[in-house]
């Protein structure tokens, strides 16, 4: 009986050394963001997309800019694969508390969508090769950079709330979730990298093109293990799909 006592107790202490030892902190963000999409042929398109994010009360300081680009190859309408660069700009902040710390990504991905009925879901699968700066201290760069890997996976549900569906002057319910899990060998206490989980309204300009605005929720683990950001957001993304294919443009 002692023994199962004593057991029980390291396990409590445990339990409880790991909840005090979680740091979490808690951020008010603005993320905007604009996606385009645009295609020139039955196989062949372009991908661009653009982010502004501030952090610190929702509007204090700037947190991110992010310049994405893609040559994008529709297998057909629904499946396409995009290879492409982007530029990251990590505006100072815990690590680089005085430097920007700029990163160079490499990425692939495969995006594809379903209809059920008048319902709508996107999802992609994306592999991100992320060349991050060293830093030297909060001052200053260091040279060279940083390797590692992530892959992320993302999840979009649309329901229109018009009976017409989603056409020209409606609104759409939006439900969206991503996860990240870092691949490389330089992120041992983190694995897990982060969820993002967002609901809002969507208002249809057309069947193409869409604004999106909505609560955000990222959960993040730092390189720690320990530290995890706990990140409440006001999100507004701009979404453009364009078709400059020959039998006239599509928008």
């Amino acid at each position: 009986m002692q023994m199962k006592q004593l057991l029980l107790m390291c396990l409590i202490s445990t339990s409880l050394f790991a909840q005090n030892a979680r740091q979490t902190t808690d951020e008010q963000q603005v993320w905007v963001g604009y996606f385009n999409q645009t295609r020139f042929s039955n196989k062949w398109g372009v991908w661009g997309d653009f982010h502004f994010r501030t952090t610190e009360h929702f509007v204090k300081e700037p947190s991110k800019g992010i310049i994405r680009l893609g040559l994008m190859y529709y297998f057909n309408d629904d499946l396409k694969l995009t290879n492409g660069y982007a530029f990251i700009n990590h505006f100072p902040e815990e690590g680089h508390a005085n430097v920007s710390q700029p990163e160079h990504r490499i990425w692939h991905q495969l995006q594809w969508h379903t209809r059920y009925g008048k319902i709508r879901t996107m999802q992609w699968v994306r592999l991100e090769e992320r060349f991050r700066r060293k830093i030297k201290n909060d001052n200053e760069l260091a040279e060279g950079y940083r390797f590692d890997e992530r892959i992320r996976y993302n999840f979009m549900l649309t329901i229109p709330l018009s009976k017409k569906g989603i056409v020209a002057k409606t609104l759409s319910a939006q439900l969206n979730n991503e996860a990240m899990i870092n691949l490389s060998k330089n992120n041992v206490y983190n694995v897990f990298d982060q969820n993002r989980l967002f609901f809002g309204l969507a208002y249809n300009f057309n069947s193409h093109t869409n604004l999106q605005l909505g609560y955000m929720n990222v959960y993040q683990q730092l390189a720690a293990g320990n530290k995890f950001k706990n990140i409440n957001a006001i999100r507004l993304f701009f979404f453009q799909n364009l078709d400059f294919r020959k039998q006239g443009v599509k928008h």
